[in-house]
């Protein structure tokens, strides 16, 4: 693509955001000590700006006012402009979205944010449109009230002033450490009653519009449908808790927010009944979403869930990876509309282009038989089916949603049930080709550390529960790139971002607690001990390198992540990413019972002291928290298997043994002499445990006391029951 401007510093980023602008008149500066060193010392103000590639408003705001010269001007001559990917950045990201937040009572992206020389905030905010909107202040207007302030002494001191007591304020919040409080007995529960009285029950969900997928939130439900099964007084609210998380699932994958032709999760539902997506696809979110179904599918062995999470992961296997193993990081909302064959500055991208459909379109596709059957199964309409477009941009346009079931369908044009389905897939067939010629989305390329350890979690849990080996191996092969191109092995410490063979960012708490976790799911998968030890080496880097040993906890950041960093925050609360806290918590209480490792447990339990007194009176806020506590109160459930991995009869054993969902449950295996000699060195009580009569067996063991040794699946089972 030809660009009218030279470029600015940011062509040399690698970013696809930055990269994004950098053929803005915008002179733009990424976030390092040219930019900070130049507020300095011209006492000029930052501009900084915080988004992501595939943020629509930060596409609209680039478009109205960040390639306009004289916007751009007014910018250049009156501030040291800064732009920031929060995806590389996440740490800058939550320190002044958290300043926006406190000054406005609100946030998002794009984010902008006005710094003090030594780079407090004094003022900001989101979306500011090039002309006056009602409630909106134009934007081109902000910057010369703000800059006009700045040239006034008295009004530079108080916005100095006012950026002080803010970043004093937030610090407050971010950096606080642990009380002397108790953690509320009555905890769990009180967070369960929360989420029952925001439950939607007409549409699932747990807010109105705009709804959000919450994977935390389904994840607490269902383990907390295990936490009460022996609790007759909490029957009613234990059904309860599957019910609200199983039919939020169903609710989500007949809605628009899931992508009914090629499989995968857009971002939220615009509207209470998923049907408007925001329809940006994000690896974090399918890779959670991916966890949750295959756990639904275990816990009630509906094939439903089981579908949905086979073909999410097909989507990430077939758009998502990079070919030596990494997973990307997002595909756009907006792509060009359909006919325009390659993009070019004169063609609009769209909101949801790629994936909208005109009957006419299907009609022509699938022929008017078929299209009939399709149509009514997914609410297709002549003038199209969306109802909530309060920007009219899908007039004319059908957004897929499942109107009627197979059944339903079967009944309407007197066919079977399989004669549905064949003809369903053949539909989905025919429609995805179609799609796959129209402009596809812009693909955001980088690979991250912490969103790959969530993929690979979620294809760990996948194979364990469904046993497709091609997930076993994408998760090896991601955790093989991370190990190769984003570990530094001399000093033990991870990268954060990778793009284009170039690592770059020291890796925050969430690429460690989130990586950790992933391999300890990929050595349950596989029963490889090099998982496990590289997981042990993290968590011990970790813990050197963020722990707070006085008060417990984790810090976002390391202390020589970044001088220019005006505070060293804490994230406690689970969001749409659960907290590196929440995370590292249940990771080291795993780690702990693999490894009988005392530090391992007095970190976990000082951490969960540490954020659950601060969330007693909104336990809610911490879903992913809650499930560690409930594991620290559960016994644990040991299930070790002897024989060989690939032998027939070990590999029924293992599938009896994974079949049961329990929560706390760990499977190992003891398949040969070095493998048991390793787990030993940890779980003494492994070394005697052997194959009788050369057999494969089971051990199911207790809080490490171990029953007699069965040797069917069947007797397994049984015995799990």
């Amino acid at each position: 693509m030809k660009h009218k401007n030279k470029p600015n510093r940011l062509i040399d980023e690698k970013s696809p955001y930055l990269l994004q602008h950098a053929y803005n008149p915008v002179d733009w500066y990424p976030w390092a000590d040219e930019a900070l060193e130049r507020s300095r010392s011209e006492n000029k103000p930052i501009l900084l700006s915080i988004g992501y590639s595939t943020c629509h408003w930060c596409h609209v705001m680039e478009e109205e006012s960040f390639t306009d010269p004289s916007i751009a001007q007014l910018m250049n001559d009156n501030f040291i402009c800064i732009k920031v990917d929060r995806e590389e950045r996440p740490d800058l990201d939550k320190i002044y979205m958290t300043a926006i937040s406190a000054l406005t009572g609100s946030g998002g992206w794009p984010l902008n944010v006005f710094l003090t020389p030594e780079r407090e905030p004094f003022f900001g905010g989101t979306y500011f449109p090039p002309i006056k909107k009602p409630g909106i202040l134009a934007w081109p207007d902000l910057l010369k009230v703000i800059s006009d302030a700045w040239q006034n002494p008295d009004k530079r001191q108080k916005l100095l002033s006012s950026g002080n007591e803010l970043t004093s304020s937030i610090s407050t919040y971010l950096t606080r450490s642990s009380t002397d409080d108790e953690v509320n007995p009555n905890l769990i529960n009180k967070a369960y009653d929360n989420f029952a009285l925001n439950y939607d029950k007409r549409a699932g969900g747990f807010s109105p519009a705009p709804k959000f997928p919450t994977p935390s939130i389904q994840s607490f439900l269902m383990a907390y449908y295990h936490f009460c099964e022996n609790n007759e007084n909490k029957a009613s609210q234990r059904d309860q808790a599957l019910a609200m998380s199983n039919f939020t699932l169903r609710s989500m994958a007949r809605g628009g927010i899931y992508d009914h032709i090629g499989g995968g999760f857009h971002r939220y539902s615009t509207d209470a009944k998923w049907h408007v997506p925001h329809f940006e696809k994000m690896l974090y979110d399918n890779a959670q979403l991916i966890s949750n179904y295959v756990d639904a599918y275990q816990m009630t062995q509906d094939s439903f869930f089981a579908d949905v999470a086979l073909e999410t992961t097909e989507y990430v296997l077939a758009q998502m990876v990079h070919p030596e193993g990494g997973f990307y990081s997002a595909e756009d909302a907006d792509s060009a509309p359909p006919g325009a064959e390659i993009p070019g500055e004169d063609v609009k991208n769209l909101e949801g282009a790629f994936y909208v459909w005109e009957q006419k379109e299907i009609d022509t596709v699938l022929g008017p038989h078929m299209s009939k059957i399709f149509a009514y199964r997914y609410g297709v309409k002549p003038d199209g089916n969306v109802e909530f477009d309060p920007h009219g941009d899908f007039k004319g346009q059908n957004i897929l949603f499942v109107a009627h079931s197979i059944d339903e369908t079967a009944n309407k044009f007197g066919m079977t049930q399989h004669d549905v389905a064949q003809v369903m897939a053949t539909s989905k067939s025919k429609l995805l080709n179609h799609r796959n010629k129209r402009p596809r989305p812009h693909l955001d390329d980088k690979i991250l550390t912490s969103w790959n350890g969530l993929m690979i979690s979620a294809l760990s849990r996948a194979y364990q529960i469904m046993g497709k080996k091609a997930h076993l191996r994408a998760a090896q092969k991601a955790a093989n790139f991370i190990k190769d191109n984003l570990y530094d092995r001399q000093h033990r410490q991870l990268y954060r971002r990778w793009r284009n063979d170039e690592r770059k960012i020291l890796g925050v708490a969430s690429d460690y607690a989130f990586l950790i976790q992933g391999l300890i799911d990929l050595y349950e998968a596989d029963f490889d001990p090099i998982w496990l030890e590289w997981a042990m080496a993290l968590a011990d880097r970790q813990i050197d390198l963020f722990y707070d040993g006085a008060s417990g906890g984790f810090y976002m950041t390391s202390m020589d992540h970044d001088r220019h960093l005006i505070m060293r925050v804490r994230e406690e609360l689970d969001s749409a990413l659960p907290s590196d806290n929440s995370v590292s918590a249940l990771n080291l209480l795993r780690l702990s019972r693999l490894t009988h490792s005392k530090e391992y447990l007095a970190a976990a339990e000082k951490t969960l002291k540490h954020v659950l007194v601060r969330i007693n009176s909104y336990p809610e806020a911490a879903p992913q928290m809650l499930i560690a506590h409930m594991y620290s109160k559960v016994k644990p459930v040991d299930i070790i298997i002897t024989g060989e991995k690939d032998k027939k009869d070990t590999q029924r054993l293992l599938q009896a043994a994974r079949h049961k969902s329990i929560f706390g449950k760990m499977i190992l295996l003891v398949d040969n002499e070095s493998n048991r000699n390793k787990l030993a060195e940890y779980l003494p009580f492994i070394a005697s445990i052997k194959k009788t009569d050369g057999k494969p067996s089971a051990h199911v063991c207790v809080s490490h006391a171990c029953q007699v040794p069965v040797f069917d699946p069947e007797a397994l089972v049984e015995m799990l029951n």
